[in-house]
């Protein structure tokens, strides 16, 4: 049989490299109904103006992924609804995790914070008067990429094809193959509590060598250990990933030092297991020692629709719909789109 090639959806820039400088805005939808067309507009538009700014710098790597919240898509475009789509869910256990308003959310990323800052700006020019900033972090790159707890972070992130099938949904939701879901949540950090724990004592509530980096063998690493908890599997037995860009942010003189965590995966459920395990424990009760030390003050889901969905976008139209998925006997294009079909099922 004579194999047809066609295009997949072509994904955000959800496993762009990781960034020195991010921008995290966060932002609610006014309730009035003009709003949604002013979003709406916008959205179709947001590829171009990333474009012009990035035109500046290009070696800056300037990159936007823009979410959706589950009340957002409804109000925007209705059904179809991608499959798992759902507000952020509290999680009240040994520590909480709250669930907070979010209908938008931008994920700016650079090597300049002033190339992120200047997308900001010109994305809150478009939709400032119709929407909310309910939350704005400032991200950077602390040292050889340590948090301000100094540990090293990210360290088992997914890379290349892995990253893709960790983050990129396939056949298993077929409208909306090429999109991802992502959850975001602040962190609070008690700095001086921290620093009176021995450098020992830290390495095993983390799991790993502090200086060096280097993973804590099973035989000593503490089962309520932070990469203990936050590796899951599936039924099969292989190990379910998610894409972490995790940032630090502070400000000195309110006392507020912290890590934004940024959670991309191709099903949230792989985040929200891990965050279960961490608040709740596993078993319940042998719950992540960090918490004893980081506060969540955030937690909101979004949709990450693809590239072409977003620039599809009109003021009063309904939704685009996604491409579809390529069949068995249908093979992907060989442009360097994303082969999505080909991406395993999600457990």
């Amino acid at each position: 049989m004579e194999r047809i090639f066609v295009p997949t959806p072509e994904s955000q820039s959800v496993t762009a490299r990781l960034s020195r400088s991010a921008i995290f805005l966060v932002a609610t939808i006014n309730p009035e109904p003009a709003a949604l067309g002013t979003v709406k507009a916008f959205l179709a538009d947001l590829s171009g103006i990333v474009r012009a700014i990035r035109f500046r710098d290009v070696d800056a790597d300037l990159s936007c992924v823009t979410g959706i919240g589950s009340d957002a898509w409804d109000r925007l475009f209705g059904a179809p609804r991608p499959k798992e789509l759902h507000p952020f869910r509290e999680i009240s256990g040994v520590h909480h995790a709250p669930s907070t308003p979010g209908d938008l959310l931008f994920h700016i990323r650079a090597s300049r914070m002033d190339m992120c800052f200047e997308l900001a700006a010109q994305i809150m020019v478009r939709i400032g008067s119709v929407t909310t900033i309910v939350d704005e972090t400032h991200g950077f790159k602390y040292f050889d990429d340590r948090d301000l707890l100094g540990f090293v972070d990210g360290t088992e992130n997914p890379v290349g094809q892995e990253s893709v099938d960790a983050t990129i949904i396939g056949d298993e939701d077929p409208a909306f193959a090429g999109g991802s879901y992502v959850i975001v949540q602040k962190y609070l950090h008690d700095l001086p509590k921290w620093e009176k724990v021995p450098v020992e004592q830290q390495e095993g509530f983390v799991g790993r060598k502090k200086l060096s980096d280097i993973e804590l063998l099973d035989d000593v690493k503490p089962s309520f250990a932070h990469n203990a908890l936050t590796v899951i599997h599936d039924e099969d037995g292989n190990q379910l990933d998610i894409l972490r860009d995790n940032m630090p942010f502070g400000a000195i003189g309110k006392g507020e030092y912290g890590t934004y965590f940024i959670g991309y995966a191709r099903s949230p459920s792989r985040t929200e297991r891990m965050l279960d395990n961490m608040f709740v424990g596993n078993p319940p009760g042998n719950y992540d020692r960090l918490l004893d030390f980081s506060r969540a003050v955030t937690g909101t889901l979004f949709f990450v629709p693809t590239s072409a969905f977003l620039d599809e976008v009109t003021p009063d139209g309904p939704a685009p719909a996604e491409a579809p998925a390529a069949s068995p006997d249908v093979a992907p294009a060989s442009h360097g789109s994303l082969a999505i079909g080909s991406l395993k099922d999600e457990d």
